[in-house]
């Protein structure tokens, strides 16, 4: 065991914070290690774009609204934390693609848009003969040189032609990181695929071998958890499972500067407090760790990030508006349909539990490449936006119950190519400089709720390593 009190700071209180925080405590009791943490954030909630509103009966998820089932790690937090009764499984209807300006099912038998059966894309009508025949050609074509990194677009083009790209996978792939497709780093997003090219050359070959038989067949079987009460009631339990005799939260409190000193650092707060640490987890977007940290010059080694702005509108109707009563939970919109909608949840269809009987909730989202523009409109602007587009593609032409709408300005962090190799430069040179300091969150690795919560869990790991040296 670790001798003397030691004292360890979590700036920033999102699910990756709010993790570090859990999994440290667990450690420090289990191990009675004489630690103190801190968890600071500038909110005054915990959970970061987390955030579950109740209006009217309706449970309106302003972020995420879900968690993969195959990525275990926020599943087992929800059961550790007493919420294993309230996981409930997404609605598994159809899922639709919009394409010019018809609604397609999309194809059985695929994975993130990469088909493993070929004939419901052959008899599809989403896409033309030509571009049918070029995605076949994924079977003769050679498997590409070796490279450290390309974009997620060259990558796909290369295999299937722009046809698919642009109807299927890009609409789904874009759908989860909010950025151009031709930018994003394709080793930092779905390096798997470039693994199963580089083994097996054809990625619809390789996507037989690899994937479980329920993904290649296009089995409906639910692929998320949420909670019954919203995903804030997870935020809430770990927040609740904090012991204050460890953890020490502070809500409405920034960070206005971090000072090294010689076998210590001081967390200067926007109170005027200073706390005085032996390590750090700093999860806050990146401009705000170059900011509170702005003496050190090595921040250039990860670039300029880039960040895009969404947002989304929750509509709540009457069951009878929805004229069109289609078996699905949803669409995306293929980026080359003249829509300003990006996607569509019937989130009445996904997640039953969150609306009341006789209504309907629709959830759109706008803010693609191109017309980042449209989050800075009004709510009322932004929400006849998506009522132009729902009565278009749905013919919804009753006036919502209710509309909220909510924006996430530079909130969608860009792993442009080669972000990988400059995330581990800027790690290597945090370690040489700050010793004890790590970054986690979804600003450097893996953007969805398992994903934050297994950086968290790691950097309470890289903490611990650290103090008992």
């Amino acid at each position: 065991m670790s001798e003397g009190k030691k004292n360890i700071a979590i700036v920033g209180g999102g699910i990756t914070g709010l993790s570090a925080a859990y999994y440290l405590q667990k450690e420090i009791k289990a191990k009675q290690l004489p630690y103190k943490i801190d968890l600071i954030d500038a909110s005054d909630k915990l959970g970061g774009k987390i955030d579950t509103m109740k209006q009217d009966g309706f449970t309106i998820e302003r972020g995420p609204d879900s968690f993969l089932i195959r990525k275990e790690s926020a599943a087992r937090v929800a059961r550790e934390v007493g919420l294993a009764d309230d996981l409930v499984k997404n609605g598994t209807g159809k899922a639709y693609v919009l394409v010019g300006d018809q609604l397609h099912e999309m194809p059985k038998g695929s994975f993130m848009g990469i088909p493993t059966q070929l004939s419901p894309f052959l008899f599809s009508n989403m896409f033309s003969l030509k571009g049918k025949i070029r995605l076949l050609s994924d079977f003769v074509l050679p498997k590409s040189e070796p490279v450290a990194d390309q974009s997620v677009g060259e990558f796909f083009r290369k295999r299937f032609g722009n046809e698919l790209l642009e109807n299927l996978i890009e609409p789904l792939l874009s759908g989860i990181y909010a950025g151009n497709i031709d930018d994003l780093s394709l080793m930092a997003t779905f390096p798997q695929f470039y693994q199963m090219e580089q083994k097996h050359r054809s990625l619809i070959k390789g996507s037989r071998e690899v994937l479980p038989k329920k993904v290649r067949t296009g089995k409906k079987t639910s692929k998320f958890y949420s909670l019954k009460d919203g995903l804030q009631s997870l935020v809430d339990a770990i927040e609740s499972h904090l012991d204050p005799s460890i953890v020490s939260i502070h809500k409405e409190t920034a960070v206005d500067h971090i000072e090294k000193k010689i076998d210590h650092y001081h967390v200067l707060l926007d109170s005027g407090d200073v706390k005085k640490v032996d390590s750090m987890i700093l999860t806050i977007a990146f401009p705000v760790v170059k900011r509170v940290l702005s003496q050190y010059d090595f921040w250039n080694v990860f670039g300029e990030t880039k960040a895009t702005s969404v947002a989304n509108v929750a509509f709540g109707f009457d069951a009878s508006a929805i004229p069109t009563d289609l078996d699905g939970t949803g669409f995306v919109v293929s980026r080359n349909s003249d829509y300003r909608i990006t996607a569509c949840t019937w989130t009445h269809k996904k997640w039953p539990n969150t609306t009341p009987e006789g209504k309907a909730m629709l959830r759109c989202y706008v803010g693609r490449p191109g017309d980042e523009a449209v989050v800075d409109l009004t709510d009322e602007e932004i929400a006849a936006i998506a009522l132009k587009d729902l009565k278009k593609v749905m013919g919804v032409t009753t006036k919502p119950d209710f509309h909220v709408v909510t924006r996430w300005k530079d909130s969608m962090p860009q792993y442009t190519v080669g972000h990988l190799e400059r995330l581990s430069k800027l790690r290597n040179e945090i370690d040489k400089a700050l010793p004890g300091t790590f970054i986690a969150g979804n600003n450097y690795q893996g953007i969805g709720i398992p994903d934050c919560i297994d950086q968290g869990e790691k950097a309470g790991e890289n903490v611990l390593d650290f103090l008992s040296e």
